[in-house]
């Protein structure tokens, strides 16, 4: 017996990772989180033509045709601790997007230890 109304669209709120390929064809595999995601893509970004990991609201956050899953990992985290913590602003001189005032790239590091001395 149904208490209410019924809903009438399901949402798992799950990550989907796309695994392109030329000749295999298409999967798709569901993912609980962002961390089971890159793993996911690291582990099968090298076979395949195009990895790509779309957002629970649907819009593609990574690509592999764009950008090293490396690269956009570092990038994430540094995304997700600016959004639990409250971190002043810095610009790079070097322009590296991952290069943050609590988390300077190597370039800035070497500049600091060179003004110290």
């Amino acid at each position: 017996m149904s208490h209410g109304l019924e809903p009438t669209e399901e949402y798992d709120g799950s990550i989907v990772v796309r695994l392109l390929d030329d000749t295999a064809g298409r999967e798709q595999i569901r993912c609980t989180s962002y961390e089971e995601a890159i793993a996911v893509v690291k582990e099968n970004h090298r076979s395949v033509t195009v990895a790509k990991i779309v957002d629970r609201d649907g819009a593609v956050v990574f690509t592999s045709a764009e950008m090293s899953i490396d690269d956009w990992e570092t990038e994430w985290e540094h995304a997700k601790r600016r959004l639990s913590v409250d971190v002043e602003a810095y610009d790079c001189p070097y322009d590296n997007v991952a290069c943050f005032a609590d988390d300077h790239c190597i370039q800035c590091q070497i500049d600091a230890v060179k003004e110290e001395y």
